[in-house]
Parts: C-alpha cells; structure tokens; sequence
C-alpha cells in the first residue's frame, strides 16, 4: 500500500515541480486568502511549522509573484501574507489538480469503495494527546 501512496503522492506532486513548488509551498499557498492578511505568526501555526520555516516559504512564493506582505491595520510591527492574484489563480488550479481521484478509485464499484472506508478506518490512530473521533460512516 505504500508503494501506491508513493506513485500518487509522485503523480500528483508532478503538478508542483513543474510550476517550481514544493508540497510546503502548496500548504503555504492553501492557508493564504486573496483579499485576508494573515499575520506571518498565524501562517506558520497553521502549517504546523516554525516560524523560520514559514518565512522561507514565504519569501521563495513572494519572490514567485504568488503572495505579497502588507502592513497591519491595527499594528505596524506586524506583516500579514496575502494571495496575489497570479497566487490565487495557481492555488485554484492546484486544488482543482488534486480533487480529481486516482484513476484506480475510479475503476472502483461502489461495494468495493465501503470496502475500502472501512478498512482504511480501521488504521486511523488518534494523534498523540487525543481522543479518537468517531469516523463517519457512509
């Protein structure tokens, strides 16, 4: 199962390389609104990295032309990221890229794809520190 993981994850990361991204990037870019400044700390939480991390990421998708920086409204010191609209339009079609399944699920009959849920939520562990969640079942 994870050499399949992998061919999709490859596949699917394909998409990124050929517009000079990587999957931390993509994560960047789908915690970023257009039009909603979110402060770089705020960023860097949401991407569950530091924030060293989250400003690298940061500079290599500005220096891109995908974000920009703008000054707070209520607090100089701080600097929100927001989507341009070239970033905007890249994080659309990188969302629109990977909504599409795999074509092995496709192939899959309906029986086969409960099959499946419900095996794959047999190995769902809870994070460290928490409860396990109740999975939905369809």
């Amino acid at each position: 199962m994870s050499d399949y993981a992998m061919a999709q994850f490859r596949e699917k990361s394909s998409s990124l390389s050929e517009v000079g991204l990587t999957p931390g990037h993509m994560k960047a870019l789908m915690t970023l609104q257009l039009e909603e400044a979110i402060p770089m700390g705020a960023c860097a939480q949401e991407m569950g990295c530091d924030a060293s991390t989250a400003t690298w990421l940061i500079d290599r998708l500005e220096d891109k032309g995908l974000v920009e920086r703008r000054p707070s409204r209520t607090d100089r010191r701080v600097k929100g990221v927001v989507l341009t609209d070239e970033g905007s339009a890249t994080k659309a079609s990188l969302q629109e890229h990977f909504a599409h399944p795999p074509q092995a699920l496709l192939a899959l009959s309906l029986e086969e794809l409960k099959a499946l849920h419900h095996l794959l939520s047999k190995l769902e562990e809870p994070a460290p520190g928490s409860e396990r969640q109740p999975s939905v079942r369809t």
